[in-house]
């Protein structure tokens, strides 16, 4: 078997189509279906319904299309890493982040710690889903991922046991509103029955949006919201609440800038606010020199701990 026909067979689930997905592969439809056909013997199993239009993956073809992927994606890091050692270069580590933590975060940390020119961010994971940056780490895509943590009691969807973390640093989400044109804010938590607060928030699923969820729930205040809009990311959302559009919960650094400058203030006070970790996350089974020494260097200043989901 040879990993071109993977690429095909996710070529072809990809467009259930075996003339596209041959143009995609840059090679003849009879050439092309002659390898799918060989797959399906090598497998010893039917992995595509060529009776449906358009084509449609077997269960058999679901499973192995998932087997597909992740050989390879797998050949394609190692081929970067190989390149890179053929080249001579020094193995950088590379870290995966949200925007707002590359953006308010993650430079100054690296001038404190001293560890420029040794950590790049890996800017693919910007538009990334919490789940999103274990996968990564787990398939060795991302050698660390630096994230927001409730640190308060949440449910979280999220599996980390494969992993460990080092608190880096702290951060808090704080409620956030336009002001008007005498300075005052545009909406005031707590809010009413009769007129709630317009509220730009984050999907209850995410990181930003359990820990908030939970928090409200512990308050022993009625917190009137009207949903307007969802959205993962806190720099869209704060775009929009520096619109006028509502208020939300935003990281404080973000929005440090604007306090300061009056074009945004705070909709509520203290009590509002939801306290949250920033943590840097690596998966215990990968190593490379670059990676455990800086991970030996952060043990004198950060707490290691071995992940596991939140209670």
């Amino acid at each position: 078997m040879e990993i071109r026909w993977l690429e095909d067979f996710i070529a072809l689930a990809k467009t259930r189509h075996f003339s596209r997905a041959a143009d995609e592969q840059h090679v003849t439809q009879p050439t092309f279906s002659r390898r799918i056909k060989l797959l399906e013997e090598e497998m010893g199993v039917t992995l595509i319904n060529r009776q449906t239009l358009p084509l449609s993956l077997t269960p058999e073809g679901d499973e192995f299309l998932a087997l597909c992927e992740t050989i390879t994606e797998g050949v394609r890091l190692t081929r970067e890493r190989l390149r890179d050692i053929s080249a001579g270069h020094k193995r950088r580590i590379s870290v995966a982040a949200p925007q707002s933590l590359l953006a308010h975060f993650f430079p100054q940390w690296l001038d404190t710690m001293g560890f420029e020119g040794r950590l790049q961010p890996y800017l693919r994971a910007t538009g990334w889903v919490a789940a999103d940056y274990f996968k990564a780490l787990n398939r060795g895509e991302c050698d660390l991922a630096l994230c927001y943590w409730p640190r308060e009691r949440c449910d979280l969807a999220l599996d980390a046991s494969a992993c460990s973390y080092r608190t880096v640093g702290h951060e808090r989400l704080i409620p956030v509103t336009a002001t008007n044109a005498q300075g005052a804010p545009l909406t005031k938590l707590p809010a009413s029955h009769r007129t709630p607060a317009p509220w730009l928030a984050y999907p209850k699923l995410g990181l930003l949006g359990g820990a908030l969820e939970a928090h409200l729930a512990r308050m022993n205040q009625t917190t009137y919201l009207a949903v307007k809009s969802e959205n993962l990311y806190a720099a869209s959302i704060k775009e929009l609440v520096t619109l006028g559009y509502g208020m939300s919960w935003l990281p404080e650094r973000t929005v440090r800038a604007e306090l300061e400058n009056g074009t945004l203030t705070r909709a509520g006070d203290a009590r509002w606010d939801v306290p949250l970790e920033l943590r840097l996350y690596r998966h215990q089974r990968h190593h490379h020199a670059a990676l455990d020494a800086l991970w030996s260097e952060l043990s004198a200043r950060c707490l290691t701990h071995t992940a596991a989901p939140v209670p």
